[in-house]
């Protein structure tokens, strides 16, 4: 074991406060590069990765115009799964997840991958049929599932309010065995290193204002610290894709909202899965600290803030309290937004733009953190050889024309609906 990760080095830095040695360096950005990706974000750092360990192009920057970890990579509540439903979306979710559970050893750099499983609760007749299909869907693509009935939920959830008078009776549940949590700074801080070691410039407090052209072709950046030159250049961020993309005359069709998380103060270990409430986009686990974390829908306005809406915080409140009443009495330590990029059907873009040699990955709605490897993978292929890969070209810029969208999120409303 080396020094930096050896029990002496653990002791050392603990009693004398001595700083640690950064993961990556504090790269200055040089006139040009083969590919220069806008976003220091999971993603972006994932497409980096992954163009320097997959494809060899290791001129490569990566600008963030704050510092790594401080956007939505840091801003999420860390769930990884991959029970979707509509073709397109099962299988790229299924190859980020099998991703995930290699992430460690590929990035030498433990991401903290907790496979507790997820439970999608149902609450009528009619959620637990459609849990039935997603779950054969699940099947025939190879991904594990089980359909639970309530008895079943009962022994492996008994913590959950299962009365008579419960405002959203439990009916059944689908289990997905391999889901879970990842620690979200760990996969920021190991793709950052993991890149770095491969000679990838990771630039940060580097913010981009606009994009320089020749006849309709992309050649590069301007920024506050310079002009960079690019053959190829990528938009890889989160919360303010619409802004970016317009800097160089492009019109996406995103929305922005706040999506809020919270977390309460310590206790044992007792929410030992991810459990979804079907009566609302609502979702809860335990932290390894103990805390609860948990989260529910977006503001229903378009805002750039990072910070909590009262009526939200009300009504994520409802939520847990009536899934869980015994946690009614818990002090919320603190919460925190990320802002959410929004499509028309919930599904993200990914690929190549009208402009030639400018790529763009935007519009992850409330998908992003789980698909970082699978995004990170896929893009660097397309940007590496300049066709999309298979797995992402349902989610093509162009898609609503052809009346091809993936609307995940408009299915489960309307499963929750009936």
């Amino acid at each position: 074991m080396s020094e930096r990760y050896s029990a002496f080095s653990l002791a050392r830095h603990a009693l004398t406060g001595a700083p640690w040695p950064e993961l990556w360096r504090k790269a200055e950005p040089r006139k040009g590069y083969d590919v220069v990706i806008v976003g220091g974000g999971g993603h972006g750092l994932a497409t980096a990765y992954y163009l320097a360990a997959n494809h060899g192009i290791r001129n490569v920057a990566v600008i963030e115009r704050s510092v790594i970890g401080s956007g939505n990579v840091g801003r999420n509540t860390t769930l990884v799964r991959s029970n979707y439903q509509l073709d397109g979306n099962t299988q790229f979710f299924e190859f980020s997840l099998k991703l995930w559970e290699g992430l460690s050893h590929a990035l030498n750099y433990n991401v903290m991958l907790s496979q507790r499983g997820q439970v999608v609760l149902a609450h009528g007749p009619g959620q637990l049929d459609a849990l039935a299909r997603k779950g054969n869907t699940m099947l025939l693509n190879g991904i594990e599932a089980e359909l639970l009935d309530r008895a079943q939920l009962m022994r492996l959830l008994p913590y959950l309010d299962y009365s008579p008078r419960t405002r959203f009776p439990i009916y059944g549940g689908l289990l997905q065995r391999r889901a879970g949590t990842v620690r979200h700074d760990a996969v920021a801080w190991g793709y950052a290193r993991a890149a770095d070691r491969l000679g990838v410039d990771i630039i940060e407090n580097c913010e981009v204002t606009g994009f320089t052209q020749d006849g309709g072709r992309v050649t590069g950046v301007r920024t506050t610290r310079g002009e960079i030159r690019a053959e190829r250049t990528a938009i890889s961020v989160a919360g303010h894709s619409s802004q970016v993309a317009a800097l160089a005359g492009l019109r996406l069709p995103v929305e922005s909202h706040l999506l809020q998380a919270f977390v309460t103060e310590p206790l044992k270990p007792l929410v030992d899965h991810v459990i979804s409430f079907g009566a609302e986009l609502f979702y809860i686990s335990q932290s390894d600290r103990g805390g609860l974390v948990f989260g529910g829908h977006i503001d229903g306005f378009n805002n750039y803030t990072q910070r909590g809406q009262f009526p939200k915080v009300q009504t994520v409140a409802e939520c847990a309290v009536a899934l869980m009443p015994a946690i009614s009495r818990l002090r919320v330590l603190r919460h925190w937004g990320g802002i959410q990029d929004m499509t028309p059907d919930g599904s993200p873009f990914i690929g190549r733009t009208p402009l030639d040699n400018l790529y763009l990955n935007a519009g992850w709605c409330y998908q992003g953190f789980k698909a970082t490897p699978a995004t990170g993978w896929c893009f660097a292929q397309t940007l590496a050889h300049g066709e999309e890969h298979p797995l992402i070209r349902p989610f093509s810029l162009d898609r609503f024309a052809h009346g091809d969208g993936l609307d995940e999120y408009g299915l489960g409303n309307w499963t929750w609906k009936q």
